[in-house]
């Protein structure tokens, strides 16, 4: 038996969440398939959790049009839906003559990504807000602040199913055939079956690359390289030493070695970025002298034993180490040539900031075909 279906989101993290939510609003039949039994197993568990404001991606990005527009939109959506968030802001802080030049860098990105919030302080306005912090001056940026993800996943998902949507657990997607009437897609797990779609939106994260080579059809040129950068959290133990996010000056793939808040009140510090070649999402306790090391070159009265293995995320890179950071990808029939398939490839942060941003662009792509 095929059975059919307008639209298959494949992946339930929050990217497939609220790409399925946008679909299910727009009326149009969707069914969500995730291969692990729970939702958001993947990246949306091993992040930051922080809501960014848009500040350091190119201009006219696909990072930066959707993480500004998403970072209002999933402010507003947290209001609506009493989801627990916390505007903190966050403070960028130069520890050099040099950095602080780049701290101006950073301001001017920022305004031509529509980002005008941003406020350029002194080393005694910084202390003002965080004492214990060292630094020769800081950027303030009140737009940003921590998420419950979980708590925003489980609304997304309740949204699908309200407006008539479907998720199905433990339902890999084992191949997949491409044809001009439609995609069709054989499902493993407990219950297995085949399902015709006429739109298909490949939101796998992780696995975006491997899934969409297991679709007869798909221009294998087409698929690009997938690498990992993993990074690894340590937690501080005792009260925090802050009341809002403290970062360092941007590294090449990554933030820097960051304090971030979370909503119960705890401290984590990371992440750094460690290219690999494979998933391992454990972390290596010994890191804790390099941390060690870039904490307190901006808070330098870190406690030795302080620090504790927290848990570790892997990202999905377009690039590998030691070449500029590629854009999202929002892949179509444009360049795959097949008709209602939408790959979502390089899906990293600030990807839970922008997802309803990503979720309404993604639709507006399909449903304009």
């Amino acid at each position: 038996m095929v059975e059919s279906v307008e639209c298959v989101v494949i992946g339930a993290g929050v990217i497939g969440l609220a790409v399925a939510r946008q679909m299910a609003l727009s009326n149009i039949e969707t069914v969500v398939l995730e291969g692990q039994t729970q939702i958001g197993t993947g990246i949306s568990s091993r992040n930051s959790e922080v809501i960014h404001a848009g500040i350091y991606y190119p201009p006219n990005s696909l990072k930066a049009k959707l993480c500004v527009k998403g970072n209002k939109m999933l402010y507003s959506y947290c209001d609506d839906k009493n989801i627990h968030y916390q505007r903190c802001g966050k403070l960028i802080v130069a520890t050099s003559d040099t950095q602080q030049t780049k701290l101006q860098e950073i301001q001017r990105k920022a305004i031509a990504n529509q980002v005008d919030d941003l406020q350029l302080l002194s080393q005694q306005q910084v202390n003002a807000l965080e004492p214990e912090i060292r630094c020769n001056a800081g950027l303030y940026s009140p737009s940003t602040g921590i998420i419950d993800s979980h708590g925003l996943m489980l609304n997304l998902q309740g949204d699908i199913e309200s407006a008539g949507g479907a998720i199905a657990l433990g339902s890999p997607v084992v191949k997949a055939t491409c044809q001009e009437q439609g995609i069709t897609l054989h499902v493993g797990g407990e219950q297995p079956c085949v399902l015709k779609a006429k739109f298909v939106i490949n939101c796998a994260g992780l696995h975006a690359q491997p899934l969409a080579q297991r679709f007869a059809g798909v221009p294998v040129n087409t698929i690009p390289p997938l690498y990992y950068a993993k990074g690894s959290y340590f937690s501080l133990s005792g009260k925090s030493p802050f009341s809002h996010l403290i970062y360092p000056l941007p590294e090449s793939a990554g933030l820097g070695v960051h304090s971030t808040l979370d909503l119960g009140g705890g401290v984590k510090f990371g992440p750094d970025v460690e290219w690999v070649d494979r998933l391992d999402y454990r972390v290596d306790p010994t890191k804790s002298t390099e941390f060690y090391a870039k904490i307190r070159e901006y808070w330098p009265s870190l406690k030795d034993d302080s620090l504790h293995p927290a848990y570790a995320g892997i990202r999905p890179k377009l690039h590998p180490q030691g070449v500029t950071a590629h854009d999202f990808m929002i892949q179509t029939a444009d360049t795959h040539g097949v008709k209602g398939l939408v790959n979502l490839y390089g899906f990293e942060s600030p990807g839970l900031t922008a997802s309803l941003a990503i979720g309404e662009e993604v639709a507006n792509v399909l449903l304009a075909s």
